[in-house]
């Protein structure tokens, strides 16, 4: 995510879709690389297709996810709202629905990512810490 967080909210909406495209691309690349050795396909093609279905998904998701949080963003004049997050999250469930022909999916893909995306913003924001020595 190099700079993605240095951009401000709102602006260089294509940008930020092509920094969590490429992102959401190795995320995909990753995860059917472990899907590829853990269910073992029956043939190289089966493989090649495995791993090229689940990167341009998940590149399109994150695709997705940043330029609809850069456009909330610009339309609804509030920038620094969580909402905004929420409403790309959201999106991105949606696509995911769509992508596995299923209602569940898609909402509660929208309600689960729009609630990751919006907690990241308000984290990021308020500066909150997963990892590092404990304060007391």
């Amino acid at each position: 995510m190099s700079g993605y967080w240095e951009i401000p909210e709102g602006t260089d909406c294509a940008r930020k879709a092509w920094i969590t495209g490429r992102l959401g691309a190795a995320l995909g690349l990753i995860g059917s690389a472990y899907h590829i050795v853990l269910f073992q396909p029956e043939s190289a093609f089966k493989a090649v297709q495995t791993a090229a279905t689940s990167t341009v998904t998940m590149a399109t998701l994150g695709a997705v996810f940043g330029l609809t949080t850069c456009l909330s963003a610009h339309i609804r004049e509030d920038p620094e709202d969580a909402l905004n997050y929420f409403i790309g999250g959201c999106a991105s469930g949606i696509v995911l629905g769509a992508r596995t022909h299923s209602h569940a999916t898609g909402s509660s893909a929208c309600v689960a990512l729009g609630l990751l995306a919006a907690f990241t913003k308000i984290g990021k924001r308020e500066g909150w810490k997963i990892t590092g020595p404990p304060r007391l």
